[in-house]
């Protein structure tokens, strides 16, 4: 077995991924064994599709290239056809796979985290802040969620399991006034990385969205070009509501960079195709639980495999 971080991680990605044998492919090939492919075997793979958050529009895309593929006699059986499914994904998903790149020109990086309650936004921050310390740059937090002393609270248990050190207020502080003493002290340390917590808010409520926007605005003032990443964090447990969160925000302050959690869940691994086509944003990692090794950049073609294959004969491979 490898000992590849990478492999490891998109190794229990499909273990994880769809639950309860509810991955694509699942038993195609013994309910349609020995049947060339026909219209029956295309609704049963459209039902799942659709199952699977994929949504009506990419669906419709993913089976018209298929259904041509088919007509060419290009794909002779379920296997040929999960292939082909799997090829397709890719497709979809290859142009938004683009890994975070720290510029180190930018000193410091500043990176605002946004998203709505729930979305595991802390979590992220805590396993970010592991990932760069373990490449060996410096980083400081900024906990820009001043609404809940519990997040104060909490983004300081994972600052202390990173090894960095977090800028924060009292609750009920100015997040802008945070996040400008902040980025102050990230400049006069020299630090690497200077990552934002905001208070989590629902994309419909304009009063947070516009505090969102100042806190945006006072960043810039201090290090123009500052963020330089604006990273939203999106719970995929959400289903069609994570899109509905992802055009808001990215409206509303421009998203450069998506974070996908809880895939461990019960989500449906298909939204990340509804996002990826709709708004073409990258998406720079995913997470699929709590572990800091459950934390990973976005693969197209690895995640093609765990969404289509789950956790069969073969996800038993390493990607």
């Amino acid at each position: 077995m490898s000992t590849d971080p990478k492999a490891g991680f998109f190794r229990r990605l499909r273990a994880k991924l769809n639950p309860a044998n509810s991955w694509l492919a699942y038993d195609l090939g013994n309910l349609f064994k020995g049947r060339k492919i026909d219209a029956a075997i295309l609704e049963e793979l459209e039902t799942r599709l659709l199952g699977a958050d994929v949504g009506v529009t990419v669906t419709e895309e993913l089976l018209e290239t298929l259904r041509r593929r088919v007509a060419k006699n290009e794909l002779a059986d379920v296997a040929a056809l999960m292939t082909a499914l799997k090829e397709s994904i890719t497709g979809i998903l290859q142009p938004v796979a683009k890994p975070l790149v720290i510029d180190g020109a930018q000193t410091p990086f500043v990176i605002l985290v946004v998203g709505v309650n729930g979305s595991g936004k802390t979590t992220t921050i805590g396993k970010l802040a592991r990932r760069f310390v373990a490449e060996k740059r410096s980083v400081l937090l900024a906990a820009g969620d001043t609404f809940r002393a519990a997040a104060i609270e909490q983004l300081g248990i994972w600052a202390q399991r990173a090894g960095v050190e977090v800028i924060a207020q009292q609750a009920g502080a100015d997040p802008g006034a945070v996040v400008f003493d902040a980025l102050a002290a990230a400049r006069t340390r020299g630090i690497d990385v200077l990552i934002a917590d905001t208070a989590g808010r629902l994309h419909s409520q304009s009063h947070l969205m516009e505090e969102l926007k100042k806190v945006k605005r006072v960043l810039a003032r201090v290090e123009p070009g500052a963020p330089h990443e604006v990273l939203l964090v999106l719970d995929a447990n959400q289903g069609q509501n994570a899109l509905s969160q992802a055009v808001q925000f990215h409206e509303a302050i421009g998203v450069t960079g998506l974070v996908l959690t809880k895939l461990d869940g019960t989500a449906r691994g298909g939204i990340v195709l509804a996002i990826a086509r709709r708004l073409g944003l990258p998406i720079r990692y995913i997470g699929i639980g709590e572990q800091a090794e459950d934390f990973g950049e976005f693969d197209a073609a690895a995640f093609a495999r765990a969404l289509v294959d789950g956790a069969g004969p073969a996800g038993d491979a390493a990607p």
